[in-house]
């Protein structure tokens, strides 16, 4: 008896449509929502640190609500994104050759952590530091705003996507297939995350802990974009869940 099979876009057969249908919507909403979040992002830049262009807020921060709301838009968006973005992930390893979960599978680990600790900054800084100043509950927020390139909102972006860009090295196995879209999208992860650690190298060798808010900058214009381009790429490796190949199969 002859059975016809479907073969999907990474090797797999017909049972995995509807795993590709997942990845190929994961993806398309990861790119919608990075683009979004960094056009966002683009045009609500602190007026502080490293690359503040003139009349920047100083120490102790405590005159920036002027900026709220509009400094603090992306952040909401930006937790979606970050979301979508680990499913993503999972569909990823989900769609993983068997020999290679295990890179999908420590990579999954670090994507975790950071966006665990991306989400909390981000909630942590459009709920508490605004409320705070509203209610003049000024003791101690200096530290915490998002204005501050020597606190905590920026250190805790800094580890957040440095762990992204450490789950870029292990994901890149594991996209599947030997299309020129899968070799893309395994190049772009890798680049991504050498030219992340390359840019934390040379701003500690050049400003060492008063770096400010430079590498932050940096890794967020590495990560976002390569993240956004390989969500892009990934709706066209899925797409449609099929490769068009037919095999016949006997039992």
């Amino acid at each position: 008896m002859k059975q016809k099979q479907v073969q999907l876009a990474d090797g797999r057969s017909g049972k995995g449509l509807a795993a590709c249908r997942l990845g190929r919507f994961t993806a398309l909403l990861t790119a919608i929502l990075g683009a979004v979040t960094f056009g966002l992002a683009m045009t609500a830049v602190p007026n502080s640190g490293a690359f503040c262009p003139g009349e920047c807020f100083t120490w102790p921060y405590l005159d920036t609500l002027s900026q709220y709301p509009g400094d603090y838009l992306w952040m909401p968006v930006a937790i979606l994104f970050l979301l979508a973005a680990f499913t993503f992930f999972n569909v990823l390893h989900d769609r993983a050759e068997p020999e290679r979960k295990g890179f999908s599978r420590v990579g999954l680990g670090f994507a975790l952590m950071a966006v665990l600790i991306l989400a909390v900054d981000y909630f942590v800084q459009f709920t508490v530091v605004p409320a705070s100043l509203m209610n003049g509950q000024t003791e101690g927020i200096s530290l915490f705003t998002q204005y501050n390139p020597h606190g905590v909102f920026i250190a805790l972006e800094e580890l957040g996507y440095l762990l992204l860009a450490v789950s870029f090295v292990f994901l890149a196995p594991a996209v599947p297939g030997k299309s020129r879209i899968a070799k893309t999208m395994r190049w772009i992860f890798g680049f991504a995350a050498g030219l992340s650690f390359a840019s934390l190298a040379f701003t500690l060798a050049v400003y060492g802990a008063d770096r400010l808010d430079r590498f932050e900058v940096a890794v967020i214009t590495i990560t976002w974009p390569a993240l956004i381009t390989n969500a892009i790429l990934a709706t066209r490796l899925w797409r449609n869940g099929r490769a068009g190949k037919i095999d016949a199969d006997s039992e």
